[in-house]
């Protein structure tokens, strides 16, 4: 079984993808993210997968790109910001080099846009976020090897940080 170099996992705006593309640039490996497997397979994106066929629906093809890309990916691998909501994901990680990215709220505010005008109706996206976090923290914590804050740095910076916390050399180390 082929197992990713590492595994990044964070909320949305922590810079999973962009972090996830360096370090495999640096790494000289492949990159992939879980999000695009699933748009992939289901042939639209993510917030229409939400949308008509709802959450549940969506975790499962979470779960089983997961799951793919766990046992098959030899390179860096990004995980959408929810999937360690699922047990079977947690205990996939588990044995897996997983580097939770943490960021603060100002970060992924500016990162993901949730200073963009809303509708009145709209949930609080602020309110939604730190809800998520609250809820997710504990388990990006229980399955990551190590974390890297992302505050205040380029994307550069936390690659940096990513491939010295889990002691990792580039071809040109």
């Amino acid at each position: 079984m082929t197992t990713p170099v590492l595994v990044l996992v964070g909320p949305p705006g922590s810079g999973k993808s962009t972090v996830g593309r360096a370090v495999a640039e640096r790494l000289g490996v492949a990159f992939r993210d879980t999000d695009a497997d699933i748009e992939a397979r289901a042939g639209k994106p993510i917030p229409d997968i939400f949308v008509d066929e709802g959450e549940p629906h969506f975790r499962e093809l979470e779960q089983a790109a997961v799951r793919a890309a766990a046992g098959t990916h030899a390179g860096v691998l990004a995980l959408g910001g929810g999937a360690v909501m699922a047990a079977p994901t947690r205990e996939l990680l588990r044995d897996l080099p997983v580097v939770f990215l943490e960021v603060p709220l100002a970060d992924a505010v500016k990162r993901v846009g949730l200073d963009a005008p809303r509708p009145l109706l709209a949930v609080n996206p602020r309110a939604r976020w730190r809800e998520l976090m609250e809820a997710r923290r504990p388990l990006y914590l229980e399955v990551a090897t190590a974390v890297v804050d992302t505050a205040g740095r380029t994307p550069e910076q936390v690659a940096d940080a990513v491939l010295e916390a889990l002691e990792l050399k580039t071809p040109h180390d």
